[in-house]
């Protein structure tokens, strides 16, 4: 496909997305006013537009299409997933949504309630999901048979540059064409002849072969340290071609390990992080913690307070424990329980040691000694845990996370792969506590804390909530 016609096909898609959201805006006020029984449709379809109303829409509207932008709907989607574009699509009409309320809000629209918006957020979402998907088969359809293909080179002939172009071959509908792999003919080659792909090129004369192929993208999976003079000098001459090149993020084998680019100071810089980086569903997490922790505070300040009073008339010192715990990236605070045990329990620790039941760094013991005769029945129901609330109040912890640890549980720590539960926030929940808690070994529990961190999704969050209710009324694993 030519420059001229990928540049009017893609003008043409901004604007059929302009007027899906006037065809959003428009159900959306049709069916608001005729579910108002108090307003007339035909008079209210009469009505004249003001000239101010139709400046303030058109200016939303061209900050819709910014949004749009903003979420890359515009750029290609050849290697990106179904519902990485379908979510990017929610978020594009959500915000799109947010801002036809600001509007209504700053200019006294009477016309944008919560129910016209509700509408229109339904409308626009449904329509952009199904018009890209259809866009999606169609353009995958139109590329098993040889059309708008783009052709790549790929640098270098190690694993991962090879397993990247079977995992591309794999997929004709992507519409890339592998012209070849560029490298130097050495022995060491012997794994990548068996894999069927060609050396079409060395580095010298790749020069050559630039200028006298059709070559889309050239992506770039040279070893970090021993190529760089070779990748730098590629870089410079795609540059100068004006071709497209692509890097992988994981230059250091990093799994486990997301990545994104990043803008700072006239520059793009790649980082790498471990568990959710995405800001969208950790704003909604943080939501979920702040509605939920706060309502449970009201609902259940009645018990709160009763068993305050029960701790106070059954033994001496407070009612709280504070202890100091290792949070997000090991950041220090002080969680918050009911107090449970006699009030010199820490001290007493050492005497204990010898009749630890639990193996790794962790100390429990089931019949702990220090343990008052009302702590038995908080630890048995969990709702010595319940001032931890607080914490998630103030954004130390959330309702679902690795369980917070001591600082001498930490030291006790003797691999450091262990240490990648702590890269995220802390929580009073998680799969630890609906598998077992106690009665689960303490490298199987690290497991499950990065189990949980690899596969997270608000979805799970629910799901462990859901689990963690019958597990607490059951008391499985409470020590």
């Amino acid at each position: 496909m030519n420059d001229e016609r990928r540049r009017f096909l893609l003008t043409s898609l901004k604007l059929f997305d302009l007027a899906l959201v006037i065809v959003a805006f428009g159900l959306a006020t049709v069916l608001s006013v005729y579910a108002d029984r108090s307003v007339d449709l035909v008079a209210f379809l009469g009505m004249r537009v003001k000239l101010s109303n139709f400046l303030i829409f058109l200016f939303a509207l061209l900050f819709c299409h910014s949004v749009f932008s903003f979420y890359g709907l515009y750029r290609s989607r050849r290697l990106s997933s179904r519902t990485s574009e379908i979510a990017d699509c929610l978020k594009a009409s959500t915000l799109s949504s947010v801002t036809f309320l600001a509007m209504g809000f700053l200019f006294h629209i009477r016309m944008i309630t919560p129910q016209f918006l509700l509408m229109f957020w339904l409308i626009l979402s449904v329509i952009m999901v199904g018009t890209r998907l259809i866009m999606r088969v169609w353009l995958t359809e139109v590329r098993k048979h040889g059309r708008n293909l783009r052709y790549m080179l790929i640098l270098g002939t190690n694993s991962r540059a090879i397993e990247f172009a079977q995992k591309i071959k794999e997929q004709p509908g992507r519409g890339y064409q592998i012209l070849g792999f560029v490298d130097e003919d050495w022995h060491g080659l012997s794994d990548f002849k068996e894999s069927g792909f060609k050396l079409v090129s060395n580095y010298e004369g790749l020069t050559e072969y630039l200028r006298r192929n059709v070559v889309d993208e050239v992506a770039i999976y040279l070893p970090l340290r021993s190529y760089h003079e070779h990748a730098t000098e590629v870089a410079e001459l795609c540059q100068e071609h004006g071709i497209a090149m692509r890097l992988a993020t994981d230059i250091f084998g990093l799994r486990t390990s997301g990545a994104r680019a990043e803008y700072f100071n006239g520059a793009y810089h790649i980082s790498t992080y471990t568990g959710v980086r995405d800001e969208w569903p950790l704003i909604v997490k943080r939501a979920i913690d702040l509605a939920i922790s706060f309502t449970l505070l009201l609902l259940l300040s009645p018990l709160l307070i009763a068993v305050a009073i029960a701790i106070k008339l059954t033994s001496d010192g407070p009612v709280f424990f504070r202890q100091e715990r290792l949070g997000l990236n090991k950041r220090r605070f002080f969680i918050y329980k009911f107090r449970t045990m006699v009030p010199n329990a820490e001290k007493l620790m050492a005497k204990l040691e010898s009749k630890n039941e639990v193996s790794g760094p962790v100390f429990k013991i089931k019949d702990d000694p220090r343990i008052t005769g009302i702590g038995k029945f908080l630890r048995r129901t969990s709702i010595d845990e319940l001032p931890q609330l607080l914490n998630i109040l103030k954004g130390e912890m959330s309702l679902v996370g690795p369980r917070p640890l001591p600082k001498r549980d930490y030291e006790g720590f003797s691999e450091d792969w262990q240490r990648r539960r702590f890269s995220v926030r802390p929580g009073i929940t998680c799969l630890w506590q609906v598998n077992g808690r106690s009665s689960i070994p303490f490298e199987q529990w690290m497991r499950l804390d990065l189990q949980y961190m690899d596969e997270w999704s608000l979805w799970l969050d629910l799901k462990i909530l859901a689990r963690t209710i019958p597990a607490v009324l059951k008391g499985s694993g409470a020590a």
